[in-house]
């Protein structure tokens, strides 16, 4: 049997007629950027989330930097986030002219730790009255705002989190670029914080056909910000109130989310019952160690990952029997040679830096069988001597 890591072609042969239609239907109405079918996905989306404002754009990182200038950030502020996650979330933060301050991640839900974010500001921030903001003491840069990644489709501890934003005074992004239709107290992915951020990437659980991405709020003005930045800076056509850029989203795109979104939360369920297969099956399997969810949350497994100390043995082993995995992420991005310059070293983050080298994502989209798991748990099974 052959298992892939992720095979895009399942699901698009499942609506194949309806996304069709949305193709033609959007070559019809020559709404090619922006336009209907854009508006037509915002609003859709927005009433899913539950946010009042959405603004469709070109990608994720755009989504993630658009909303940090939405908010003011740039130069002479920083911005804490998690080392463990995809590098669009700190080049985000850099493109802007920020700076970003890592924090390590819990262990059991390889989301930025709260806990942690409270002592670093704690022992090396203090209030600038003269700034009416809290100020790092060795960078001497404004603290702004706390970035938290919703990672692998399970939100962060967003009580906590809010909880540290309003004691000091800080915006809240969320990153959910893998997390649409994950919540927290029932309360979904981007409507927590003041603002969030979405990928519609291929591969995600809400996956365009290309690039995407949006921005999610309830703010109005951050809203109104945010269309002007992806717009040039206008509200008004020819006329530019600031420097923005062209961030617009594609209407082809759109046409196709549009039809996608409305099968989300069942492809979110089969992709639930897959971890919990998964779960089920692999449960006491030596030296495997398997994801855990966070209480109050619904984690929407857009990876399964689990971990292992021998991560290029176990990969090796899986793929001589056809079975597709994935790294998600082998380097923190605290030792990258992109950020050399921020002066952190091995040893700084623990908990990411052991996470980053055993993580191992398996086999995960929602028309995935019951069979393919089964082989690939007897596979690992067998890797593990246990056959």
């Amino acid at each position: 049997m052959q298992v892939p890591f992720m095979d895009l072609k399942r699901q698009y042969e499942l609506i194949k007629d309806e996304i069709d239609e949305a193709i033609q239907e959007t070559i019809n109405s020559c709404a090619f950027v922006a336009g209907t079918k854009v508006k037509e996905f915002e609003d859709n989306f927005a009433k899913y989330c539950g946010v009042n404002h959405v603004i469709g754009m070109s990608c994720g990182t755009s989504a993630l930097y658009v909303a940090l200038k939405a908010l003011n950030i740039g130069k002479g502020d920083a911005v804490i986030t998690a080392p463990h996650t995809f590098i669009a979330t700190v080049e985000a933060i850099t493109f802007t002219g920020a700076r970003p301050i890592f924090i390590d991640i819990c262990e059991d839900f390889y989301n930025i730790s709260p806990a942690k974010i409270e002592e670093y500001i704690k022992e090396n921030c203090e209030y600038n009255e003269k700034k009416k903001a809290w100020v790092d003491r060795k960078t001497k840069l404004n603290l702004k705002a706390i970035m938290p990644v919703h990672l692998y489709g399970q939100m962060a501890d967003m009580d906590r989190i809010a909880k540290i934003a309003q004691e000091y005074n800080l915006f809240v992004l969320e990153d959910a670029a893998q997390a649409h239709g994950a919540t927290y107290k029932g309360k979904k992915a981007g409507t927590i914080g003041n603002i969030g951020a979405f990928s519609f990437y291929p591969s995600k659980n809400l996956g365009a056909y290309g690039q995407g991405g949006a921005v999610t709020t309830n703010d109005a003005t951050l809203a109104e910000k945010s269309r002007m930045i992806i717009d040039h800076g206008q509200k008004e056509r020819y006329y530019h109130s600031f420097e923005g850029w062209n961030f617009k989203m594609d209407g082809f795109q759109a046409a196709i989310l549009n039809v996608k979104l409305n099968y989300l939360d069942d492809w979110n369920e089969d992709r639930r019952e897959n971890a919990g297969y998964y779960n089920e099956l692999l449960k006491g399997v030596d030296g495997l160690i398997l994801p855990k969810e966070l209480p109050d949350c619904h984690h929407i497994y857009h990876l399964y990952v689990v971990r292992v100390k021998n991560r290029v043995n176990f990969q090796e082993f899986l793929k001589s029997n056809d079975i597709g995995t994935q790294i998600h992420y082998p380097v923190a991005l605290h030792l990258q040679s992109a950020y050399q310059y921020l002066s952190y070293k091995s040893g700084d983050f623990p908990i990411t830096e052991t996470c980053a080298s055993e993580v191992v994502s398996l086999p995960m989209f929602p028309e995935l069988t019951k069979q393919e798991i089964e082989y690939v748990c007897e596979k690992i099974k067998e890797w593990a001597g246990l056959k």
